[in-house]
């Protein structure tokens, strides 16, 4: 009987043995050693044999990035507007060591940086410079951040801004602001519209009045010129005229011609159907026979008698 609980005790002590020694370490985990109480080495995965009651696993971290979320950080710009930031990190161990013996807790650690950087990072901008250049913020976030995080063991991978909200009274505030700037702007485009449509009418005008003027000149030239043929017509007639008259036979043939124009015009009145009443002069034959000779007077009263 008292064999029997040895062998099952050195079979337990055989079990514990070989547990202590052989260890298998997960793929991206990383585990830090400690021998006698004191840093030894990190195992990376795969297998591993330890010195049993001596080699003790202190801290088992994982090699993968870790996100870390920091929501509603209170911070005041530059301009004494309050804000709320949220941000989101992604941090990787990368020496296991520094890690487990840097910092307590690096998770808390990071938060708490995180929450720091941001407010004075925020308290050094103004808000719409905050709201506007998120960019440039985390820029400031990565390098305020990179050298404190590499004393901790740890690689900043990236970090965001989620969100900035400014206060309720703040929100109001740029609410109204914004309304009247869309109502300045409102206000400017009208005024424009309503400049070139001046400039355009006042353009139409001082076009009509060129065009109108243009059109007045051209028919002026060419009422002069109209005059200036018919007087050079009216020269070249007369000219012709006087000398007709001074040509033998050329009194007589004006005196017919006028007389036969004359007849022919109370011939036209006759004849006219308007006509109710025609009023000859009495010394009819006398006038036209002072124009033309004996034989013509015959012709005038056979005319007149039509």
């Amino acid at each position: 009987m008292v064999g029997v609980i040895g062998l099952v005790i050195f079979l337990l002590f055989l079990a514990v043995t070989l547990y202590q020694c052989v260890r298998i370490v997960p793929q991206a985990d990383q585990w830090v050693v400690e021998r006698l109480g004191k840093y030894h080495t990190t195992l990376n995965p795969g297998l591993n044999i330890l010195i049993p009651f001596l080699d003790n696993v202190a801290y088992r971290m994982s090699a993968k990035d870790q996100m870390i979320e920091v929501k509603g950080i209170e911070a005041i710009t530059k301009d004494n507007a309050m804000t709320k930031v949220n941000a989101i990190c992604f941090i990787r161990v990368a020496d296991p060591k520094k890690a487990a013996y840097g910092v307590d807790n690096f998770n808390t650690a990071v938060r708490n940086l995180v929450m720091t950087t941001i407010r004075n990072a925020v308290g050094g901008m103004e808000l719409d410079e905050t709201l506007t250049n998120r960019d440039q913020l985390a820029a400031k976030l990565r390098s305020n951040m990179d050298v404190q995080m590499e004393d901790w063991g740890l690689m900043l991978r990236t970090v965001d801004i989620q969100d900035i909200t400014p206060s309720d009274s703040m929100l109001k505030s740029m609410e109204k602001q914004a309304a009247a700037v869309r109502e300045r702007k409102a206000t400017e485009e009208l005024a424009a519209g309503n400049k070139n449509a001046a400039i355009m009418e006042a353009e139409g005008k001082k076009e009509s009045l060129i065009l109108d003027a243009e059109a007045k000149q051209e028919s002026a030239i060419r009422e002069a010129t109209a005059l200036e043929t018919l007087a050079n017509g009216q020269f070249k007639a007369s000219s012709k005229l006087a000398e007709a008259l001074t040509i033998e036979g050329g009194r007589e043939a004006m005196s017919f011609q006028l007389a036969n124009n004359y007849i022919q015009t109370l011939s036209n009145l006759a004849t006219s159907p308007n006509a109710k009443v025609v009023a000859m002069p009495a010394d009819l034959a006398q006038s036209v026979g002072g124009l033309i000779n004996a034989g013509s007077l015959m012709s005038v009263g056979s005319a007149v008698s039509k």
